[in-house]
């Protein structure tokens, strides 16, 4: 497998609120993360920067994530965790009032493949050279679009779309939502994560077309997304976290 991850500022936003990352533990289980933090300055990066590296500290110290059902509760207890965690500091940092962060991971072993997902960064698995979505966004017009209020096209220009129902610091009592990737498991091509920054930027057609670039490097195909997302304006911060699988490999 090849994996390869990066953020970026954007051309609009003075700093970078996301965090992202890769990790292997010693049984070759991958998990993979990207959140985007809200909050201003020394805010949303704080509260991004906390939900990775809690995750990151607990997954690499543990030789083996266990069964599916091992890893489903150990998701469910560190997320909570962690929303305490972002509590906590905002109490204890006045400053930072409002701070909070989406969250999408996705937990990769040998015998299962599950997301996990609060907010509105994006899961997806590639497949025939196709992304499909596997979470679900926690926004408003997602809400309307499920009530039918809405268009799938009618909620793109929306003028609340970036309007959060979920995300970690926002309640006392937080939900991840998780997938279990059954339908897809089989001949999937690699697993891509990222935030809104990618996906308010660029289609799914134009993500495609890069990611099936044959020329092209893993890491290559990353920083050309982030490129055509900054040409096209830029206007968030920038996360992709992208794990591929190499010919003759399967999941």
């Amino acid at each position: 497998m090849k994996s390869f991850y990066l953020t970026d500022a954007g051309r609009v936003r003075s700093h970078n609120e996301d965090s992202v990352t890769i990790l292997k533990n010693k049984n070759n289980e991958y998990l993979i993360m990207v959140a985007d933090g809200m909050g201003g300055h020394r805010a949303g990066e704080v509260a991004s920067s906390m939900a990775v590296t809690h995750f990151g500290k607990r997954f690499t110290s543990i030789s083996s994530i266990g069964s599916k059902l091992d890893a489903v509760n150990w998701l469910n207890d560190n997320i909570n965790e962690i929303n305490q965690s972002i509590l906590d500091y905002a109490e204890e940092n006045p400053d930072s009032k409002g701070l909070g962060t989406t969250l999408v991971l996705a937990l990769l072993t040998q015998e299962f493949l599950i997301f996990g997902n609060i907010g509105d960064s994006s899961g997806f698995v590639v497949k025939n050279k196709h992304l499909h979505k596997i979470t679900h966004d926690h926004t408003l017009v997602s809400l309307l679009v499920q009530a039918g209020d809405l268009t799938e096209e009618e909620a793109k220009f929306h003028p609340k779309k970036n309007v959060l129902m979920r995300a970690l610091g926002a309640s006392d009592k937080v939900e991840l939502d998780i997938f279990d990737v059954v339908e897809f498991k089989k001949e999937i091509e690699g697993i891509f994560l990222c935030s809104d920054g990618l996906t308010n930027m660029l289609t799914n057609e134009q993500i495609e077309k890069v990611l099936s670039d044959e020329e092209l490097e893993i890491e290559e195909k990353v920083i050309k997304l982030i490129r055509k997302s900054n040409a096209r304006g830029g206007q968030d911060n920038i996360s992709i976290a992208y794990l591929m699988l190499e010919s003759g490999e399967n999941l």
